[in-house]
């Protein structure tokens, strides 16, 4: 993907591994509130990667599965589909109905499917899909939600404390500065800042920031004009925003993700090699963390992280050590998932 290419399936499942009750509650309230939220719900993404195996499209998709509890005690798969491409797509509908029976068939579970258009194309509103033939009738209707429409009422998502109100801004301001970069920088501040001045947690600042930021995509110097402001703005404030540490943390820590995914497709012998450099990158830069940010690394911590041989947990680790407030409250953590 080129630098300054837009990045939206990325930003969207991320948001919504980490907020499914917020989408839920922030898009569909009617099905929110039919669910048991005492219940934890369950990500399926091998079964979701069965019944989405034959799609013959080549365009990319931010689509999620999940298992719930209603209150009523009946368990249901919710399948979420977001169109993130800009333009109108014929078998749409269609695609919707065959991932619906598809998950059906497979698992014999109820599946209730949702979609989420953020295209630009105000008329396109697929919601339904149909045929009837000799007397027989298939058809199947699911609720759709059209981002474009959220403009009429941007007042209403700058107050929102809601992380989707959030994300819907930087996807809108996204597709309207493409080819604009000056301007999107300017909105991607300004959404970025506008983190700190709702009194979000600084946690969730930080995850925020990470989805604004891989969807709002800057060419090098603008970006580095952004950190520039963020930078200015946090020796305003007592409580730091984002520091320079934390920011090359992040940027680390996407590089460690695309080195997974390079990792896939290739002969296992490559895939051994690149994922140990990975593997020494990511604990290296853990410690970085840790000693720029609370002083000099213990040896039994060191001693753990190169003992660790998954990349996943050292992510979570890497993120632990840019919010930890002290080594104590770092090591923990690791003491519970040892």
């Amino acid at each position: 993907m080129n630098p300054t290419t837009a990045n939206y399936d990325e930003p969207w499942k991320e948001a919504l591994s980490e907020y499914f009750e917020a989408f839920l509650y922030f898009f569909f309230p009617e099905v929110h509130q039919l669910i048991d939220w005492t219940k934890i719900p369950e990500s399926l993404e091998k079964e979701l990667k069965r019944i989405t195996a034959s799609a013959k499209t080549k365009k990319r998709f931010a689509d999620k599965l999940y298992k719930v509890w209603l209150l009523r005690g009946e368990e249901v798969w919710i399948l979420i589909h977001i169109e993130i491409q800009s333009q109108y797509e014929e078998n749409f509908p269609q695609r919707m109905y065959i991932y619906n029976y598809r998950a059906f068939d497979l698992y014999q579970k109820p599946v209730i499917s949702l979609a989420i258009l953020g295209d630009e194309r105000v008329n396109w509103r697929p919601d339904s899909y149909n045929y009837t033939i000799a007397g027989c009738e298939v058809s199947l209707k699911f609720p759709t939600v059209k981002l474009l429409d959220y403009e009429e009422n941007w007042s209403e998502l700058e107050t929102s404390s809601n992380p989707f109100a959030i994300i819907v801004m930087a996807h809108l301001k996204t597709k309207a500065t493409t080819g604009k970069l000056p301007q999107r920088e300017q909105w991607k501040w300004k959404l970025i800042r506008g983190l700190y001045e709702k009194e979000f947690e600084r946690e969730q600042i930080i995850k925020l920031f990470e989805i604004i930021d891989n969807m709002m995509t800057l060419s090098p110097e603008l970006q580095s004009s952004l950190e520039s402001k963020i930078k200015q703005f946090e020796e305003e404030r007592t409580m730091p925003l984002m520091s320079n540490m934390e920011l090359r943390g992040i940027e680390r820590g996407k590089e460690i993700g695309k080195e997974i995914g390079e990792l896939r497709g290739i002969e296992r012998g490559k895939e051994i090699g690149k994922e140990i450099g990975a593997l020494e990158n990511a604990r290296d830069f853990v410690k970085t963390v840790l000693q720029a940010r609370l002083g000099e690394v213990p040896l039994d911590v060191e001693q753990y992280l190169n003992k660790v041989s998954v990349l996943s947990t050292l992510q979570e680790l890497l993120k632990l050590a840019a919010t930890a407030n002290s080594l104590a409250e770092f090591k923990q953590f690791l003491a519970r998932i040892q």
